[in-house]
């Protein structure tokens, strides 16, 4: 997912972060905001969908 990320938006980010958690913890974020919990959902987002949530908190 990182690598579609980076690929796919490559001119608008900025910075990016990957920070070892433990116990299933995974979340995505943009500038601090909460777009996905594996914590409150129980399983991983699809690729195709966390690009896309990506791109349109970028373009805001």
């Amino acid at each position: 997912m990182t690598a579609k990320l980076l690929s796919t938006y490559k001119q608008e980010i900025k910075d990016l972060k990957l920070i070892p958690g433990g116990g299933g913890c995974f979340e995505l974020k943009v500038n601090g905001d909460l777009l996905y919990s594996k914590l409150k959902t129980g399983k991983f987002p699809e690729e195709k969908w966390a690009v896309e949530a990506v791109g349109a908190r970028l373009k805001k």
